[in-house]
């Protein structure tokens, strides 16, 4: 079998390079230079609006976060401080729409939210270089609390960008909402999460045998049923069970250009679950994968498939690479005998200003530039990388073990 180079080959004068030229300019320009994802949603977010400064840390009140999010109105949100936001276990919501965070104009070390996520509703929303930690904190296990770091629940146009998720309890990074709400397959897609792109964001380390009522529940990105046009472009998905991400029925959407370093019992999937379905006409799915870079690690199971599927899909695969922690290379196929599945020569769908790039490029372009500040990594942001460059990683049951109480560390 052919052996494949390791994710660390040249990569040490990449991110040096790249880390040089960001570190060389102010944050502002810094969040400027990332230029809209070639995702489907063209959305300026809350550009031409007032801005809004957050000047205290405080999880509520004047100044505060919160606050800045329940504006109406275009607005761009600001931070003249930095460092932790405490949620005490409620998560904030974006209700309102046409809202940029620029969690790039923060001081060092930037914003990171702890003990509570964030989740989108509304349309016309980006969201930059915030770090948001859930973590299980004192809970016990199976007690309950099942937080998404950050999701969209029925909102459209909207781009997580250069943002680090970790430590959920649920999934990290999700687009959601109802499966089945209007009379047709067409209001069904318009009733759900619709033009998301999630871009250059660290995934990783979802809690496992934590406080998820169902138990044992690491999982990357839910990308839910009947949700249409999602973009997920050069992100780090790390020591995560599963979901990385995982399609549900009827879903339409392209992952290329990301990272997949140390799965558990699996890599990517694409699911129509039959028992949840009933009654309803079940929708053709269609996904586009191509670009992608996948390592098995010591959290890895045997036997692990790149893609697994249920129900009917149209897949295109193309250029991407599954190997072993030692490198030797692994079947991209499709695993399983599904037969509603079709394997497409061409993508079925694909965003128009999207180029992706060669496998070959993807490990370096991601770990130099993936997540919150990349040019002012945080110590949990820092560590992941490491692991990723290295062929590291660990999946882990609460926050503690990753060495932190679920705040940010420098």
């Amino acid at each position: 079998m052919r052996h494949l180079p390791h994710f660390h080959a040249p990569l040490g004068a990449v991110l040096l390079a790249a880390i040089s030229v960001m570190s060389a300019a102010s944050a502002a320009d810094a969040g400027s230079a990332w230029e809209t994802p070639p995702g489907w949603t063209e959305t300026r977010g809350g550009e031409g609006g007032k801005v809004l400064r957050v000047t205290t840390l405080a999880a509520s009140g004047a100044g505060s976060f919160a606050e800045a999010l329940l504006a109406k109105g275009p607005r761009i949100i600001e931070f003249d401080v930095a460092g932790v936001i405490d949620l005490g276990g409620r998560s904030l919501k974006i209700s309102n729409p046409q809202v940029t965070i620029s969690g790039e104009t923060a001081p060092s070390p930037g914003i990171t939210l702890i003990h509570g996520g964030l989740s989108v509703s509304t349309d016309d929303v980006i969201i930059r270089h915030l770090r948001i930690r859930p973590g299980a904190g004192k809970r016990a296990k199976k007690s309950g609390w099942e937080v998404d770091s950050l999701a969209t629940n029925s909102a459209h146009d909207v781009i997580v960008d250069h943002c680090s998720v970790t430590w959920g309890t649920d999934e990290n990074l999700s687009a959601s909402g109802p499966r089945f709400e209007g009379a047709t397959p067409d209001e069904w897609r318009k009733n759900t999460s619709r033009r998301i792109t999630f871009s250059h964001c660290i995934i990783g380390e979802g809690l496992h045998d934590s406080t998820h009522s169902k138990g044992p529940h690491s999982k990357g990105s839910l990308i839910h049923d009947n949700t249409s046009d999602i973009a997920i472009l050069g992100n780090l998905y790390i020591s995560n069970d599963d979901r990385n991400p995982l399609f549900k029925g009827g879903a339409r959407g392209v992952v290329v250009n990301n990272v997949i370093q140390n799965p558990g019992s699996r890599v990517m999937q694409c699911s129509l679950v039959e028992s949840e379905w009933k009654g309803k006409e079940w929708q053709r799915g269609q996904m586009a994968v191509i670009g992608n870079v996948a390592r098995q690690g010591p959290s890895t199971r045997a036997s692990v498939p790149f893609i697994s599927s249920k129900g009917p899909w149209d897949l295109h695969l193309h250029d991407n690479t599954y190997t072993y922690a030692s490198g030797e290379e692994l079947s991209v196929k499709a695993s399983g005998t599904n037969k509603e599945l079709r394997i497409v020569s061409e993508p079925p769908l694909w965003p128009a200003r999207l180029k992706a790039r060669p496998a070959s490029e993807t490990a370096e372009w991601v770990l130099a530039t993936a997540g919150a500040r990349p040019w002012d990594r945080d110590e949990t942001d820092r560590r992941l990388i490491e692991e990723a460059r290295t062929g590291a990683g660990k999946i882990i049951h609460h926050e503690s073990e990753a060495g932190a109480s679920g705040a940010s560390r420098r």
